[in-house]
C-alpha cells in the first residue's frame, strides 16, 4: 500500500476498502431502509446534503417514486479539482406499493439529510361474498 502512495500521491483518495477508484455503477441512486410494524411500512432514504426542496414524492399505478435533484454549485474562484467524488444530477429510486397500502394516508418527513416515508397500511378487504339461494 504505501508503495502504492509513493508513486501516486493521488491514490490516497482512493477507497482503501475495495481497492477500486469509482464507485459502482451497479449501486443505488441512495441507500434506504425498509421496516415494518403492525400498522404501517416505513422507508427511510438517505439524502444528505439535499433540501426538502429538491426532492419529490409521487405515486403512478402503485408505484411510489422518490426523486431528488443535486445541482453542481458554481464558485467564483477556480480550483485544480484532482477528483472529484460527488455526485451531481438527478436521481431516484420507484417501490411498487400494491393493494396493501393505504395511499390516501401516506406521510413523508424530512430531517437532517434523511427522508421518512410512512406508508400506512390498507385495512383488508373483504373478498367473499355471501350469496343468497332462491
Amino acid at each position: 500500500m504505501l508503495v502504492k502512495l509513493a508513486k501516486d500521491p493521488m491514490r490516497l483518495f482512493d477507497d482503501i476498502w475495495s481497492g477500486t477508484q469509482m464507485p459502482s455503477t451497479n449501486a443505488p441512486a441512495f441507500k434506504v431502509d425498509i421496516s415494518e410494524d403492525e400498522t404501517a411500512f416505513h422507508i427511510d432514504a438517505e439524502l444528505p446534503g439535499l433540501e426538502k426542496e429538491q426532492i419529490a414524492l409521487n405515486i403512478e399505478n402503485d408505484v411510489l417514486t422518490i426523486k431528488a435533484e443535486r445541482k453542481q454549485e458554481s464558485e467564483e474562484k477556480k480550483k485544480d479539482y484532482h477528483r472529484i467524488e460527488r455526485s451531481y444530477g438527478s436521481f431516484s429510486r420507484s417501490f411498487n406499493l400494491g393493494e396493501m397500502i393505504d395511499q390516501d394516508n401516506i406521510g413523508a418527513d424530512f430531517e437532517n439529510g434523511v427522508l421518512h416515508v410512512t406508508l400506512p397500511k390498507a385495512a383488508p378487504v373483504k373478498k367473499t361474498k355471501e350469496i343468497s339461494i332462491r
